[in-house]
């Protein structure tokens, strides 16, 4: 009870921009929605199509970037990673970072999901949401079963998104807070 009490506000507290429609203006991604057929090259150089990845089991669709709040709720992402890649879970971070700067901050944040970089946000338009980060949970087959937008460095978002995974795959639902050491938040300047 009280974990969903947090979720839930964690949920309400977040601050995202209003979603809008893909290139042709269609209704943003919802849960019940089929995925967007979606093809991007990883940072190893490899193609990703959605669709075959969704034949194999279920997706969590990850599109972000590296900026304080996005840095702060990584590492509860890379724990659901973690948590469920065994089961059959692939996790796909979407980064708008140009490539000179994420070489060194993937591996300093020790990413160790599938990940892509698309500076030009033409992800965003894919999926239909112009929010950063948005995150679409897929499940196998292709169908979007849950749709969260906005962060927050407590990691409340993946914690919801973790206890929709377990369904997916069939697996018992890891706490996802004991893997995770959070990120110092930045001090404030002291005033004088």
């Amino acid at each position: 009870m009280m974990k969903n009490l947090l979720i839930a506000c964690g949920l309400l507290t977040c601050f995202s921009f209003p979603a809008f429609g893909g290139p042709k203006g269609e209704e943003a991604l919802k849960a019940g929605d089929k995925a967007p057929e979606f093809k991007i090259t990883d940072s190893k150089g490899e193609e990703i199509d959605l669709a075959e990845l969704t034949k194999e089991g279920p997706v969590l669709v990850r599109l972000t970037c590296g900026c304080r709040g996005c840095d702060l709720e990584l590492p509860y992402f890379q724990a659901l990673h973690l948590a469920y890649k065994e089961q059959g879970l692939t996790s796909l971070a979407v980064f708008a970072e140009p490539d000179e700067k994420f070489a060194e901050y993937a591996k300093t944040n020790k990413l160790d999901m599938r990940y892509a970089l698309d500076p030009k946000r033409e992800s965003w338009k894919v999926f239909g949401t112009k929010t950063m980060p948005s995150n679409f949970l897929i499940q196998k087959g292709g169908k979007i079963v849950a749709v969260s937008k906005g962060c927050n460095p407590e990691g409340l978002k993946a914690l919801a998104l973790g206890t929709e995974a377990a369904k997916l795959v069939s697996a018992e639902e890891v706490d996802l807070t004991k893997n995770v050491t959070p990120r110092p938040k930045a001090e404030k300047k002291a005033k004088k």
